[in-house]
């Protein structure tokens, strides 16, 4: 083998490390985007006040918590600002399983929809580093994750152990493919 054919071979193993490096480092992000749409957000203990607004003859109520309940007695829908917290926002079915919450803080804000057992199934977060979508089966594996990070955007999927098996990254130096088999192991990638 002459030293340019050894040379054009590290280039080539370089390129897909380079390749593998921004496809991990687009699961971490995205992964870190999943714990920041899953972290519970607890709310305090409610204070409420009443006040006129200047003027106007109307009423402004003040308050960490805001609960709503429906004719029967069950929580429809909550706001909370608890301190030093996201500010929460959670919508109830008529059964009082928790469906919808949206959460807006300095880092971090999302959207997540729950099925009727109260596992989150849809995640949509906007991170300092860009906008993040998720889905979860019915067993709570994270099977899609879908980000636009400001480095490029990235698509993971993963099988029913929550094993990434494919990565599809876009950055500077292009796209870049990568199929995994069940033990994380590279079977096939492409520039």
């Amino acid at each position: 083998m002459t030293t340019e054919e050894r040379l054009a071979k590290v280039e080539r193993e370089l390129g897909r490390v380079k390749r593998r490096s921004r496809w991990l480092l687009a699961a971490l992000g995205l992964g870190l985007g999943a714990l920041a749409l899953v972290w519970p957000s607890a709310a305090s203990v409610p204070r409420a006040e009443a006040q006129d607004a200047v003027g106007a003859g109307l009423k402004i109520i003040r308050a960490n918590v805001f609960i709503l309940e429906d004719e029967n007695g069950m929580p429809r829908l909550v706001l909370g600002a608890p301190k030093n917290k996201p500010g929460l926002m959670t919508l109830y079915d008529e059964n009082g399983i928790r469906r919808i919450e949206l959460s807006a803080g300095k880092d971090a804000s999302g959207l997540r929809l729950y099925d009727e057992n109260e596992k989150c199934r849809v995640g949509l977060a906007m991170l300092k580093s860009g906008p993040g979508l998720m889905l979860w089966d019915e067993n709570d594996k994270c099977r899609v994750m879908l980000g636009a990070p400001t480095d490029g955007p990235g698509l993971i999927l993963a099988d029913e152990k929550e094993k990434r098996r494919v990565g599809l990254v876009v950055d500077n130096d292009g796209p870049a493919l990568i199929l995994l088999d069940a033990a994380g192991k590279p079977i096939w990638d492409a520039p």
